[in-house]
């Protein structure tokens, strides 16, 4: 097996290359440049494990770190700018930022629950909410029902302390 050894400098443009603004994969920049595939990944895995690649910008915008790690200004400024793009447009940002369509919908989640919006529900959650005020209605009108109920077992008791039991025999009258 032929083992050639390359320049640090020829490394560092590749690497440069497949982690710049305008990246290119691995495997295509073996083919334009004759080294393989494997070989390019191994270099670009090595540079962003040292401090001087780690630190550059490789993402096209002045973040350069991870998404989640961003700060909330820039996700809301992530996400009004992906609002106005579309189709490929949109691809490219999401590139150059790093980002997946995914990350933007949770951050458009997240804004909307910080905001005190709820999305649209679908109709399984408002059929849920229309069952559950039907439940709270019905248990309003049992309680009541209850509370009617119970007055009126009090009023009965009142009744008869004042008048007696039916069920017992009055007295006979005295005649005088």
């Amino acid at each position: 097996m032929l083992s050639v050894d390359y320049s640090q400098g020829f490394r560092s443009r590749m690497v440069q290359r497949m982690a710049g603004p305008e990246r290119i994969s691995a495997s295509a920049l073996s083919k334009e440049v004759g080294v393989t595939q494997p070989t390019l990944s191994r270099w670009l895995r090595e540079a962003r494990t040292l401090p001087a690649m780690s630190n550059q910008n490789t993402s096209g915008d002045d973040g350069a770190k991870s998404p989640r790690h961003w700060r909330p200004e820039e996700k809301l400024e992530a996400i009004v700018e992906a609002g106005r793009l579309s189709g490929d447009a949109l691809g490219e940002f999401l590139r150059r930022k790093g980002l997946h369509s995914t990350d933007l919908e949770r951050w458009r989640e997240e804004v909307t629950e910080a905001l005190g919006k709820r999305p649209r529900s679908s109709g399984k959650d408002r059929e849920e909410q229309r069952r559950i005020r039907d439940l709270e209605r019905e248990l309003r009108q049992k309680e009541k029902a209850l509370a009617e109920l119970a007055a009126l077992l009090a009023l009965k008791k009142k009744l008869e302390s004042l008048w007696g039991d039916e069920d017992e025999p009055t007295p006979p009258r005295r005649e005088t």
